[in-house]
């Protein structure tokens, strides 16, 4: 046989290519500035810890009231701040309510301060100074310069372990700061108790019960230190009235058992000039053995660079799940960075051994699979979800499997709607656990008990007491003088009828299929034809007066308008477009979406929205509205939906800290944009089909989990060729306009060709 000589240029290129350094695309600081609501800091892919700057301590309430201000700081840190207060272990990306920042650490020299001080007067408390031109944000690695007290501050991190590494002066008095009372959407009881046990001259332990979004959450910690402490203290800011008799000791000054509501923690060192203290912080839902051992399973040693590498390796194979083409780096950068924040969430909630505490505040083994958290599902559902079908089927299937674990501990018998910690917090509407589960049985991506999965969702979706199902199931509509945002209510829980249904047809129970079908047209009954718009119905069947299509607050309606709700039928597109007056009437009435001017006064009421993620009356920055670019797909104008989708790309996406137009939503608003580039997205979770585009890279390689390739091919494509003149599925031409998850499971190309005119 002879051998086959590959010239050795050949051999490079190739080499180069496969070894293209992705994590040079990826900007973490993208969302951090005004509405993204992102964190800078370090995690791996779908970490359990977020390691990451907070940037100050707006409290939850002030004077017994809401204090707005705290809603910049979801994620804990704003790119606008001039301080940095510490570094805590556990962050929410992108949401629009919060929690967490659990255990914040903060290194400082000279006389100690165990106050946070205020942003207008930093020297009052233990707070630094900082610079955007000495912060590094990458994956898994942070860096910043503490200005006050000159030191120089490192993160990286593993699945389930934080690791600090802080270079200080030559100074007799180094202080780490452990502050137990830091947390976000913050509140004086936040805390029902808090307690630190100094284990030995390096190793101290711990946890933290809290009292918030989640209402029972408590979380453990194993700390270690790189060299000995020298002394330690804390101060307690409790006003207890009793205090038993553990008065016999001076607790404030190297006692080894801390304990109570309001604790703030110091570790003092001596350091010579340029002198590292790292410090390894592992956490776990269970116990501090738990956390523990989860330190002694995943960082060992002290080689900060090597779980640096570690961290960033796993990115780097995450990211490389879909290998991306194009002449523009900033094209790089927005792609690969929505990877990023798409691969945060959900999160790893288990120790290494499998124990995790469930609902019920019971210890479980997760037994052969990943149990997750952070389950922002009315988020998450319409893409994130069908996201991880696609390229991260395995982990999708784990976190089915944690939401039907959630099922079976909830003392209502309900899958999650917003989970995180071992808590239902209730947030949002709908039951959308059903369309991720129906996704993916749909989509042959089930490896558990489907009919033990259906049953959940029946009995979830039958849950006659939970926010307005009742008057749903009764009247096939939800009395908005009974049940606010009653129209959005009914709208979602028509398309999660229909997700049980086609499930059911699936495994051929027709009884549960014929009952969620008829259910599923209830949205016919909140549509006035008068209007043209969904409009909210009250107790009497009579639609409500004083009716405003713009006005997104007290209109029946939950994060979106009239406008945008009305475009909320995703499972049958066909009706909702004839019972709005036809194609040409719709595809009219789409238009004005798009271009006509929402004044400020109609969000004004709305924390969650601003300018930045409105065009025209189509808000982005709401996830409600996420389809309907790709409306126009029904109607025969399929070249505006390519306009329209080129154009949110460009005016709601760049690589900067204000990179988004609205919260990232723990992945969703990233997922609309990967999908989006790409070329197709899911318009109906829950079928099988994905509505063409137009794609923005040149090409795609996506690389599957059954071994396959599927790679998208652009030809002629650039900012001004956003128009498809025709689209080949291996090489047979696809006269569609959508492509199917088998299309894409079985491997092959899909190949579009581009031009700067539209094909009508």
């Amino acid at each position: 046989m002879r051998k086959l000589l590959i010239p050795l240029f050949l051999v490079t290129a190739v080499a180069v290519k496969a070894q293209e350094n992705v994590i040079q695309y990826v900007k973490p600081i993208t969302g951090t500035q005004r509405m993204g609501h992102t964190y800078p800091g370090a995690t791996v892919p779908f970490g359990m810890v977020q390691l990451s700057p907070d940037t100050d301590t707006i409290p939850y309430e002030m004077n017994g009231k809401y204090n707005p201000d705290v809603y910049k700081y979801c994620a804990g840190y704003q790119y606008e701040d001039k301080t940095i207060v510490g570094f805590s272990h556990t962050h929410f990306s992108g949401t629009g309510h919060s929690d967490l920042g659990d255990f914040l650490i903060m290194p400082t020299t000279g006389a100690l301060q165990l106050n946070p001080g205020t942003a207008d007067h930093p020297e009052s408390g233990y707070r630094s100074a900082y610079s955007h031109s000495t912060e590094v944000a990458e994956p898994a690695y942070y860096k910043v310069k503490l200005e006050d007290d000159n030191i120089l501050a490192e993160l990286t991190a593993s699945n389930r372990v934080g690791f600090h590494q802080y270079t200080f002066p030559g100074t007799g008095q180094a202080h780490i700061i452990l502050d137990m009372m830091h947390g976000i959407y913050n509140y004086d009881n936040k805390n029902v108790w808090t307690f630190i046990r100094v284990e030995n001259d390096t190793l101290v332990t711990g946890f933290r019960q809290t009292n918030g979004w989640a209402r029972t959450r408590i979380e453990y910690f194993a700390m270690v230190f790189s060299k000995p402490i020298a002394q330690y203290g804390h101060a307690n800011y409790a006003k207890d009235v009793y205090k038993g008799f553990w008065r016999k000791f001076d607790q404030t000054k190297n006692f080894p058992e801390m304990a109570g509501k309001q604790i703030r923690a110091y570790f003092d060192f001596n350091t010579t000039p340029g002198e590292k203290i790292k410090i390894k912080f592992a956490l776990s839902p269970v116990s501090t053995e738990g956390a523990l051992k989860n330190l002694q399973a995943e960082i060992p040693g002290w080689d900060f660079d090597q779980v640096k590498r570690d961290g960033q390796a796993l990115w780097t194979k995450e990211l490389n799940k879909i290998h991306i083409e194009s002449g523009s780096r900033e094209e790089k950068e927005n792609f690969y960075t929505a990877m990023y924040h798409a691969f945060i969430n959900p999160t790893t909630y288990m120790d290494v051994d499998g124990a995790y505490r469930g609902l019920d505040m019971n210890i479980y083994n997760a037994g052969g699979h990943t149990n997750y958290t952070t389950f922002s599902l009315w988020d998450t559902y319409r893409a994130l979800h069908p996201l991880f079908n696609m390229i991260q089927p395995g982990r999708n299937a784990d976190m089915i499997q944690s939401m039907l674990h959630h099922y079976e501990q909830s003392a209502q018998h309900m899958l999650p709607i917003w989970a995180h910690y071992a808590n239902e917090n209730w947030c949002m509407i709908g039951y959308h656990s059903v369309s991720v589960i129906a996704d993916a049985i749909m989509k042959d991506n089930a490896p558990f008990d489907v009919n033990k999965a259906l049953d959940a969702c029946v009995t979830t979706a039958r849950h006659r007491s939970y926010d307005g199902l009742g008057y749903y199931m009764d009247r096939g509509y939800i009395p908005e003088d009974k049940n606010g945002s009653s129209v959005s209510k009914t709208l979602e829980y028509a398309y999660d009828d229909w997700c049980i249904a086609q499930v059911a047809k699936k495994l051929n129970r027709m009884d549960i299929y014929d009952e969620f079908m008829k259910r599923s047209r209830n949205y016919r009954n909140v549509f006035d034809g008068n209007t043209g718009f969904m409009r909210p119905r009250l107790d009497d069947g009579s639609f409500k007066a004083n009716f405003d299509a713009l006005q997104t607050h007290d209109q029946g309606f939950i994060e979106g308008n009239a406008w945008n709700y009305s475009l909320y039928v995703p499972h049958n597109p066909d009706d909702m477009i004839g019972m709005m007056g036809g194609k040409r009437q719709f595809t009219a009435h789409l238009d004005s979406l798009f271009t006509m001017e929402l004044p400020d006064k109609f969000f004004a009421e709305t924390e969650d929205i601003t300018r930045d993620g409105i065009i025209g009356n189509y808000v982005h920055g709401n996830e409600p509205s996420h389809h309907v670019a790709y409306l126009y797909n029904w109607t025969g104008y399929p070249w505006k939906t390519q306009e329209r989708v080129r154009m949110i790309l460009k005016k709601m996406y760049h690589p900067g800290p204000d990179g988004l137009g609205g919260n990232d939503d723990c992945g969703q608003m990233s997922a609309w944009y990967i999908f989006t580039t790409l070329g197709f997205y899911p318009v109906c979770p829950g079928s099988d089909q994905y509505s063409l585009g137009s794609p923005a890279i040149d090409k795609a390689t996506l690389q599957l989990e059954n071994g396959k390739t599927f790679t998208i091919d652009v030809k002629n494509q650039g900012d001004k060729n956003v128009y498809v003149q025709k689209v080949l599925l291996n090489s047979t031409p696809l006269n569609r306009l959508y492509i199917t998850h088998a299309d894409i499971m079985n491997g092959g190309t899909l190949t579009f060709y581009m031009s700067n005119k539209p094909k009508k």
